[in-house]
């Protein structure tokens, strides 16, 4: 059954408490990225309906918001999502390139998590780094400045971290 934690539920109810009484929709978007976090990196159903529990919502109110945001995930992703900016200023100095190199390089289709469960390839809409583009997200990162040397180190890194 999906659960916050103790520690977790007194955050999500201190949370909650910023807001005027009947306005604990304007929680959503914070306890959603505590649900990701804590329910394996992506937000199924039960755990959206979880939310909307919590929250005292109906659950389409959930799945609008976490379908509507690219920053939530609601299918599974790997343990390393690589979320590539495509929008103008990234794709005028090669984003597209970017893109289609790592689907090249890992072998997978934007969307996709490759086999071994390490990598997702996301593309993003805008990221708010234009002078640094082409960019992508990863994690709480931004890697800059990309070309395919930097793709080949990057993936290389994780995949040895991830065998640590």
């Amino acid at each position: 059954m999906i659960k916050f934690s103790e520690e977790r539920l007194k955050k999500v109810n201190e949370i909650i408490a910023r807001y005027p009484e009947g306005k604990q929709k304007s929680a959503l978007i914070p306890i959603l990225h505590m649900a990701q976090d804590d329910f394996g990196g992506w937000l199924d159903a039960p755990t959206m309906d979880y939310v909307a529990e919590i929250l005292q919502i109906k659950p389409i109110e959930v799945y609008e918001v976490a379908t509507f945001y690219s920053m939530f995930n609601t299918k599974p992703v790997g343990k390393y999502l690589l979320e590539v900016c495509r929008t103008g200023p990234c794709m005028l100095n090669g984003s597209d390139d970017i893109i289609d190199y790592i689907k090249e390089k890992l072998d997978i289709k934007e969307g996709e998590t490759t086999a071994d469960g390490l990598f997702t390839l996301k593309p993003a809409e805008c990221l708010g780094a234009c002078g640094y583009a082409p960019m992508m997200q990863l994690g709480e990162h931004f890697k800059e400045h990309l070309t395919k040397e930097k793709v080949d180190t990057l993936i290389a890194e994780l995949r040895a971290k991830a065998k640590n």
